[in-house]
């Protein structure tokens, strides 16, 4: 009886002493981004999010080191994001996925994810349904639809009637045709046509005139972020389509500030909605600006902000945990979170695990000696209206 006794309490010892091995080992968390290729750039700003936010935070959560582990998808990858996550799961033991540029890449990895039961932050890829591929997994950027939605039912209650359609021809682009479409004819609105263009092309001048030659009142666009928004835009004004009279509509990549000082006065009347640009108004914002620039000597843009509210969502969730790191632990705790971001108010939705933030109105102004997005009009508390559709 007394051996017995003695191997129970060294049992209870070794599972004590591994448990507090365990609770003192770093935080790992595996990157999944585009750190080259088409969309290395979009991968460095959210990199540079990322960075900054530790940088201001330390690199200690719950008394556990946070160890970050970087894997490159050279571009829109899915079979190579998914081979990232496995070997990040198995073989580097990662605590949490994070990250994804892309949508095909973010939805790859979400089968490991709900596999292997990881946490995982989705830091910009906007396809709606992603968040639905794993229990695991929280968006802290937004959807193509919550964007899109926002601005088909604005366009209508401002006076534009009909619209034509273009869309790069992916998941992305799919989601944000569908969203506008649906909520501008439901508002009372026409298309009067439409056009999907490759992913990776780098000429858009005949899909533009295309669309000139139905003299459109208004053109609504999607094309990914990096060197497409600049070259769409150059493609407009080669066309002759004029912004301030054929009205342009777009998401917020359109008048990326790369983009908008590649198309130069080109870029001028063009009208986007969007979640973030670096010039929004508000103090959290100014600061935020200020510590970027200084970090990295460029301004920050909507990937740096989803990086950044990524680790801040990361970091408050394993406070609320205590440092515990399993998949249902973490995303519960991310459940119903709110903070104020340099974006302004956002929250997690508890039901679908996806963000509610405002939807800002902006056009290209001249403000000084510079073109820039100016906020003309916001919706505030915007859910993604894909899922909350589902729940009707």
């Amino acid at each position: 009886m007394r051996a017995r006794l003695t191997c129970s309490a060294s049992l209870v010892a070794a599972l004590t002493i591994a448990a507090a091995a365990q609770a003192q080992g770093p935080v790992k968390i595996g990157l999944i981004m585009e750190y080259s290729g088409q969309f290395a750039d979009l991968g460095a700003q959210m990199d540079n999010g990322i960075k900054l936010y530790m940088k201001q935070h330390g690199d200690t959560v719950a008394g556990r080191k946070i160890e970050l582990i970087r894997r490159d998808t050279g571009g829109i990858a899915p079979d190579i994001a998914k081979r990232h996550a496995q070997e990040l799961v198995v073989r580097d033991n990662v605590d949490i996925l994070a990250g994804f540029v892309a949508t095909p890449n973010a939805l790859a990895a979400s089968d490991v994810s709900a596999q292997a039961a990881k946490f995982m932050v989705i830091m910009n890829a906007a396809t709606s349904i992603i968040t639905m591929k794993s229990q695991y997994s929280v968006r802290t950027s937004m959807t193509l639809p919550q964007i899109a939605e926002s601005l088909g039912a604005w366009a209508y209650r401002n006076e534009v009637r009909k619209a034509y359609t273009m869309v790069s021809d992916y998941g992305p682009g799919h989601d944000a045709e569908g969203a506008f479409q649906r909520r501008f004819k439901a508002a009372g609105g026409e298309i009067v046509g439409s056009v999907r263009m490759p992913v990776a092309n780098p000429d858009f001048s005949a899909f533009v005139q295309r669309a000139k030659d139905l003299s459109p009142e208004s053109i609504f666009v999607f094309v990914p972020g990096g060197t497409q928004p600049g070259a769409l835009g150059r493609a407009f004004a080669e066309r002759g389509i004029d912004p301030n009279k054929t009205r342009i509509l777009g998401t917020g990549e359109v008048t990326d500030e790369s983009a908008v000082k590649s198309m130069g006065k080109a870029a001028l009347g063009i009208i986007t909605a969007w979640h973030y640009d670096f010039n929004h108004d508000s103090r959290k914002n100014r600061e935020f600006v200020t510590a970027y620039r200084e970090a990295y000597r460029r301004n920050p843009d909507f990937l740096s902000v989803g990086g950044y509210d990524g680790m801040h969502l990361i970091y408050e969730a394993l406070k609320k945990t205590a440092g515990k790191t399993d998949g249902a632990a973490l995303v519960e705790a991310a459940k119903g979170m709110s903070w104020e971001s340099p974006r302004g108010p956002i929250s997690i939705d508890p039901e679908t695990r996806d963000i509610v933030q405002t939807v800002y109105i902006r056009r290209v102004q001249t403000v000084g000696d510079r073109a820039l997005n100016v906020e003309i009009d916001r919706i505030e508390n915007v859910k993604d209206p894909v899922k909350a559709s589902m729940k009707k």
